[in-house]
């Protein structure tokens, strides 16, 4: 399946907040989730309390550490909403 990927401004201020070390680690994850974002390399797991909250599946990949992406797919289209340690999913 081909997927049309975005990300909402919380995602991108974190993002561009992350050290340039992180960046590149998530850059190199992207590369992969761009591709299959349930490739097995990238642990994707479903966050529950989040899905609950949200009224749907929330998703999360490990990026490395402490350090997580999450996002949501509605039909093709897959969006990132925050990426950060695990306190993005509060």
């Amino acid at each position: 399946m081909e997927y049309v990927f975005n990300g909402t401004r919380q995602f991108w201020r974190a993002y561009k907040a992350l050290s340039p070390d992180k960046r590149a680690k998530a850059n190199a994850a992207f590369l992969i989730f761009n591709k299959d974002p349930f490739d097995r390399r990238l642990g994707t797991h479903q966050i529950k309390t989040l899905s609950s909250r949200a009224g749907t599946k929330v998703w999360s990949v490990v990026i490395d550490g402490d350090l997580r992406s999450t996002f949501i797919i509605r039909g093709q289209e897959v969006t990132s909403l925050n990426i950060g340690d695990h306190s993005i999913y509060r």
